[in-house]
Formats: structure tokens, sequence, C-alpha cells
């Protein structure tokens, strides 16, 4: 059974996100303070946070910020404030997906399922080169070394190192990325796409795997040195 943690300051809407999350079969927590989340979350596991943003004491998109530097855990921020900025910054901070307020419990709980279901492992076809896949940990490796991805960061570079040499263009890859048709900037995909070169150039140093194609997009392909 997945845990769910549910991060919202309104008492009745905490019950109503985990009422609904208890009869989909998730187990659930509820905090209604930003303080206490990530200390609580060090110490209790679990498998998807439900963040609202608003919140006393720290607010969820510096909860977000705090989280990444230690966890994949799939993030959803829910939010009442629908400017594109604060979406955009949520994802490149890392979530996963957001909900805005009000919404439908269902949706929010057919969110859930979905970012659970495209975060499942699966095998990754294609094996050799200077790096392997992790699935089960969004972990890549390269000889005895490996490097921990955030889900999204993993599930782009999975699209990419399948189908070596292929150009993705933005759309294509936030097509896969957010199979709900969700929209997102290229600002979104160019930002996740920095963090991941940077990773995957701390653990092969002076080797450049994802190539950008100007005017075109992103490409994975491990013989081509020094591009940009």
């Amino acid at each position: 059974m997945s845990r769910i943690l549910i991060v919202e300051d309104e008492l009745k809407l905490a019950r109503l996100e985990a009422d609904y999350l208890n009869n989909a079969g998730y187990a659930t927590e509820c905090l209604d303070d930003g303080l206490k989340v990530v200390p609580w979350f060090k110490q209790n596991p679990v498998d998807l946070i439900l963040l609202d943003l608003m919140l006393p004491g720290k607010d969820g998109l510096e909860i977000c910020r705090e989280i990444r530097a230690f966890s994949t855990v799939p993030i959803i921020i829910v939010t009442a404030r629908i400017e594109e900025v604060d979406r955009l910054l949520g994802l490149e901070l890392g979530a996963d997906d957001y909900i805005c307020k009000p919404f439908s419990p269902r949706e929010m709980v057919a969110r859930v399922k979905a970012v659970l279901r495209r975060l499942k492992p699966q095998e990754v076809s294609g094996t050799e080169g200077p790096i392997s896949l992790v699935p089960e940990s969004f972990r890549v490796r390269a000889g005895h070394k490996e490097t921990e991805l955030t889900a999204v960061e993993f599930q782009l570079l999975q699209a990419l190192y399948d189908q070596p040499g292929r150009i993705f263009s933005r759309s294509k890859l936030m097509d896969l990325i957010y199979q709900d048709q969700r929209i997102v900037s290229d600002r979104t995909i160019d930002s996740h796409i920095k963090k991941l070169r940077k990773k995957l150039s701390d653990l092969l140093p002076g080797q450049e795997l994802v190539h950008s194609v100007y005017g075109a997009g992103y490409r994975y392909e491990p013989q081509v040195n020094g591009e940009q």
C-alpha cells in the first residue's frame, strides 16, 4: 500500500483528501505546518507528497526545494495561485505535477494515481554505452560511480537514452513527460535538461552525453564530444 503525505493547513480539505485517498487504497498522513514537513519526512519516508503552497511557517516551494536536495520522492503541488510563474517555478524545483484549487477530489486521486503509475519502474531498453540506468532508484551508473536523478530527470534521460541519436523536440519531450497534456513552458524542459546534463557531467567528466541541437531540441549520443 502506497503512503501519501498530505501537507495542507485547511483541516476540512486535508480530511477530504485523506478520505478520498484512503478509499482509493492509499495510506495517508497529514501535516498542517510547513516547518514540520522536512524533519518529519526524513524520519517517515512516503511514496508521494501532496504539497500545498500556502502554509504557515514555511511555504511549499521552499519545502519542495529542501526535499529535492536529498530525495526524489514524487511531489504534487496544490495551489490557489494560478499564475504561470508559480507553476513553472514549482516544476523547475522538481515537483512532478500540480493541481489548482478549487479541484475535484476525484481529479486529485486521478493525478496521484497517474504520477505513481508514470514513475513506476519499467524495463529500460539499451544497455550499451558509458552509462546504464537503474529505474528502481532513478539512478545512473558509470562504471563504479552512480548519481541519483529526480523522477522527471530520469524520465527525460530514459526517453533520450532509448533512442540514441534521435532528436527530440521540446514539445515531444513535454508530451512524453506530461502525458495528460499539461501546459508547461519550454523553459521547464530546458531547466530539467540543464540539471540533468550537470549531473551527467559530474558523473563522467569530459564526456557530453545529452546534446542540444539548435532550433530543434535534444539528443542522446555519447560518441559525439565537444558539442554544446
